[in-house]
């Protein structure tokens, strides 16, 4: 008796086993590759301005001198010392904190109205307020500011900002309110909780990846602003952007001190960046689903 051996056959156009493995392989090539280029273009100018502020304007303006330098700390030695950094710093943090907590304060609970009972106009009203340009504003708000008495105080700086972060946060938190299951706030109501109750402890709580992603990013927007400061604020209440606008004049730009100045205003940002990265990550994530 003799035993046959069948030999399995795939079916045609199905691609061999090794050839989906090397098409695996060429894809994760691809993809390192491309992440590897992302990456550079993002972190090469963050490295070139770290760099720069260790150099002398010399060493800053020639091409010859790369990243094999003797540092040097008279940049920071200098701009530490003239204090308008400092300050500068200080007023950014205060407007920054202050216009971002009074904005998650409004926008949170109106974008939770807005997501809970289907405020479609609302929505629409809140979209057409992030695209209107803000420097349309200017000129009505100088004069408004200017006949109240408000302009070069910190009242202004954070009434502007406010203007583009409560449409920020309200657009972002309006789709995490819409994607919380209802049943949640039902139950809550049906144990003799409010409309408000409901909303306070148990919409709030599961929405505070969202919360802190969105106020992550009007505070980076408040600290980053560069058009409301130069136009509201003074020597007093001046913020980073104008401070390192001022590192550049007419004759000559000094680069090394410029390059000190930004590298200690992106030290802040960076840090409430990774400390903040679990609620960031969470929250940039949760919101793209329901339920």
């Amino acid at each position: 008796m003799s035993a046959t051996v069948s030999r399995a056959t795939r079916p045609s156009g199905t691609p061999h086993p090794a050839s989906r493995a090397r098409g695996r392989r060429g894809g994760a090539w691809l993809r390192t590759t491309a992440i590897t280029i992302v990456t550079l273009v993002f972190a090469l100018p963050l490295v070139w301005m770290f760099a720069a502020a260790f150099k002398t304007n010399v060493q800053v303006t020639d091409p010859s001198v790369g990243l094999w330098f003797r540092p040097t700390l008279d940049n920071f030695r200098s701009i530490v010392e003239a204090g308008q950094i400092v300050r500068s710093m200080g007023n950014s943090l205060l407007v920054g904190v202050v216009s971002t907590v009074l904005s998650a304060v409004i926008a949170v609970p109106a974008a939770w109205a807005v997501g809970r009972f289907n405020m479609h106009r609302t929505g629409s009203l809140i979209l057409v307020a992030r695209i209107v340009p803000a420097i349309s504003l200017l000129v009505p708000w100088y004069y408004l500011f200017a006949r109240m008495g408000l302009v070069g105080s910190y009242t202004v700086l954070v009434l502007s900002h406010m203007f583009v972060s409560v449409p920020l946060i309200m657009w972002i938190m309006i789709s995490f309110f819409a994607g919380l299951p209802v049943e949640l706030e039902e139950a809550a109501r049906t144990d003799g909780l409010s409309a408000f109750g409901a909303f306070w402890r148990i919409s709030l709580p599961l929405a505070a990846p969202g919360t802190a992603t969105a106020s992550l990013l009007a505070f980076v927007f408040s600290w980053n602003n560069f058009m409301f400061a130069l136009v509201f604020a003074d020597d007093r209440t001046q913020t980073v952007p104008v401070t390192l606008f001022n590192f550049i004049s007419y004759a000559s730009t000094d680069w090394g001190g410029l390059m000190a100045a930004a590298t200690l205003i992106t030290v802040p940002v960076v840090l409430a960046a990774v400390l903040g990265q679990k609620y960031l990550v969470a929250g940039l994530t949760s919101g793209a689903t329901k339920g």
